[in-house]
């Protein structure tokens, strides 16, 4: 586990008659980005709960190693090593942005000035300088968020959970959200990030877990996620009808739309399948007027994987698809 900034294994919880979580392993290395996803109530808040110690895991299920610490037997060393970014801001609007990192120093233990000094710093990295001495209150919520994130660096903490961090956000401090994090990663720091944006997810982590009914879906990078979709086509369009016939010919297996001149050849869309199908068009002296490539995206990951109404959410047919110009 030296190099797992995170380890958990069958983590469970359940409150009376309801199961959270139902066994969730996560394996989260030093300087990545992680991303949990899942829809409401799949249990993503609880299982920050359990590794940030503010909740306890069923008693005798699971371990749980963060930052190298046992959290049962070190949950002081793990609190420590951590820092927390929940759903809802922890800035208090009554005082000055400058009060709020204040007292997360004091909360840290810093001297006067040390706390003077890593506040400032990090009221400018955050471009939060100017607004210092303003009521939080004041701020707009790309500006709360970045306060919020600033007040949990204070501690410098080697582990980070953002649990939904960017959630009511305008879509520009979305992404300014999006270079801080990726900054923080970059500099060392480990991300477990909990999101619903699955643009999100895409964009930031090295590897996403899908969390569904208290359990882990399927887990990997967002490119190895979407290979468990399958759905994946050429799109190949004709105006002339008799160029579509001779393509009719030279593609056998490709499916057929007569009434749009179209057709749709089976492929993941990679360079060899691209290259394959354009060979077998240039021996026929064949030349599409169109050609798109369909590929799944995270938006039909996430719902495969999460729909109740099937016992095998992977089945062909039922994820949308995503299309990219290639021609």
């Amino acid at each position: 586990m030296t190099d797992l900034a995170i380890a958990a294994n069958g983590l469970h919880k359940s409150y009376g008659d309801k199961v959270v979580l139902d066994g969730v392993d996560l394996a989260v290395p030093e300087g990545t980005i992680f991303s949990l996803l899942g829809p409401n109530g799949a249990g993503k808040t609880t299982v920050v709960k359990i590794l940030s110690s503010l909740v306890a895991a069923d008693p005798g299920t699971g371990t749980v190693h963060v930052g190298g610490h046992n959290l049962a037997t070190h949950p002081q060393a793990v609190r420590a090593t951590i820092g927390v970014t929940g759903q809802f801001s922890a800035v208090d609007g009554l005082i000055t942005g400058e009060e709020n990192m204040l007292l997360m120093a004091d909360l840290h233990h810093l001297t006067k000035t040390e706390g003077r000094r890593t506040a400032a710093e990090l009221l400018e990295r955050f471009d939060l300088t100017d607004a210092a001495r303003k009521p939080a209150s004041t701020y707009s919520g790309g500006m709360k968020r970045r306060l919020d994130i600033a007040m949990t660096l204070v501690g410098s903490p080697r582990i980070i959970f953002l649990d939904e961090p960017t959630t009511g956000l305008d879509p520009r401090s979305r992404h300014t959200m999006w270079q801080i994090i990726r900054e923080l990663v970059t500099a060392g720091t480990t991300v477990l990030l909990t999101t619903q944006y699955l643009e999100e997810a895409d964009q930031l982590a090295d590897r996403i877990a899908v969390l569904n009914n208290g359990r882990i879906a399927a887990e990997g990078t967002a490119e190895e996620l979407k290979r468990l979709i399958p759905g994946g086509h050429v799109r190949l369009r004709f105006t002339d009808p008799d160029t579509y016939r001779r393509a009719t010919l030279a593609l056998p297996d490709a499916a057929r739309d007569d009434d749009a001149l179209t057709l749709r050849h089976p492929g993941d869309g990679s360079q060899r399948h691209l290259r394959t199908l354009l060979d077998q068009l240039d021996t026929a002296a064949v030349e599409a007027d169109e050609l798109t490539v369909h590929t799944p995206d995270l938006d039909d990951v996430f719902f495969a994987l999460t729909d109740t109404t099937t016992p095998n959410p992977t089945v062909p047919g039922q994820a949308g698809h995503h299309e990219e110009n290639a021609r």
